[in-house]
């Protein structure tokens, strides 16, 4: 009889253990263009979402503790130096602490007064106030509130304990400044390195024929659901976070880099006239090559489930927190966004 009790209790034990392990993953977030910049170039931006990573500070990195929703990671042009910023995922979307700050529509106005209060508690040093006190100018706002801006898919993957602590062990140690170059070594080369270097060596690639061998946020994720394919292992699940109902322009489609230029009548008008078999060959290697549907199974993103307590692991001890960058998130018991298939 004991010696059931004891097997009972040592199952529980694993069962436990392997909930909390199965939802450790990592996320290719492919981010719709939007404004002036998606105008010139729609090919939109691309970030890493770490679900049992979290943020030390915006330059260190740490294991998540229970109830925390993990964080962003990405590459960003002309804010303070760095070559990457960590961001906990609630502020990164929403640009608030706490899901039931999140507002249900926003205007310019509400997004300005939510990303310049959360950068006065937790950003001054990135993102110091202006000679007058006033919020300062700056791509920094890219760090905070991304959903009032634009519409975001995921792709993700399960991660080990292993691969997420080699992770974070290379990201505090290494040097952390910028040279972001919009063609070798921009924000899809750093999804890229990411999932190749700490996690699925080869499962993210550039395409020499759609894409002019540029690296794109959307051939990144294209090549990242390939891989799965070919590895079923990885439990590939993709989901959508819907743009914040309200006044905000809506973010645009997202584009390759030749598919934006076929597309874009700007540019390949000229083109058909003046060179008409270039014009065709660009036209026939995003139509062989270049096309690929992010809306295609995904389901809407639960937030709310994303900071509910997990099953604790039993072989980690709770670690204290630095300070109070990245708390996490007060449980609730009504998800703000139920999961369904996208509309």
């Amino acid at each position: 009889m004991k010696l059931r009790i004891l097997v009972f209790f040592i199952l529980v034990i694993f069962v436990f253990a392997a909930f909390a392990q199965a939802h450790a993953a990592a996320a290719l977030l492919l981010e719709e263009p939007f404004g002036k910049i998606g105008f010139l170039s729609p090919t939109g931006h691309a970030a890493v979402y770490l679900t049992r990573v979290c943020a030390a500070s915006p330059t260190q990195l740490r294991r998540c503790e229970n109830g925390e929703a993990g964080v962003v990671i990405s590459r960003y042009h002309k804010i303070d130096g760095y070559d990457w910023i960590a961001i906990p995922l609630v502020p990164y979307l929403y640009a608030v602490d706490d899901i039931q700050q999140i507002p249900q529509s926003v205007d310019a106005a509400t997004v300005k007064a939510l990303r310049d209060a959360y950068r006065r508690s937790h950003l001054l040093a990135l993102a110091p106030d202006g000679p007058a006190g006033q919020m300062p100018e700056g791509n920094w706002t890219q760090l905070i509130g991304s959903v009032y801006d634009r519409k975001i898919y995921g792709f993700e993957v399960e991660t080990s304990e292993q691969q997420d602590d080699a992770l974070i062990k290379a990201f505090n140690q290494q040097r952390n400044k910028s040279h972001f170059n919009i063609l070798f070594h921009n924000c899809a080369n750093f999804a890229a390195a990411v999932f190749n270097r700490y996690y699925y060596p080869g499962s993210v690639h550039r395409n020499y024929i759609a894409d002019a061998g540029i690296m794109s946020p959307k051939q990144a994720a294209k090549s990242l659901v390939s891989y799965a394919k070919h590895h079923p292992q990885l439990e590939l699940t993709r989901f959508v976070i819907p743009q914040v109902s309200g006044s905000m322009h809506r973010s645009d489609p997202i584009d390759g880099v030749i598919e934006g230029f076929v597309k874009s009548k700007k540019y390949s008008v000229p083109l058909a006239v003046l060179h008409p078999f270039i014009a065709g060959g660009l036209a026939a290697a995003w139509l062989t090559e270049g096309r690929f549907n992010p809306k295609r199974d995904a389901t809407v993103f639960d937030i709310a489930q994303a900071v509910q307590p997990q099953a604790p692991d039993e072989n980690r001890p709770a670690l204290p927190h630095p300070h109070s960058y990245g708390l996490p998130a007060s449980p609730v018991s009504r998800p703000l966004h139920a999961a369904q298939p996208e509309p």
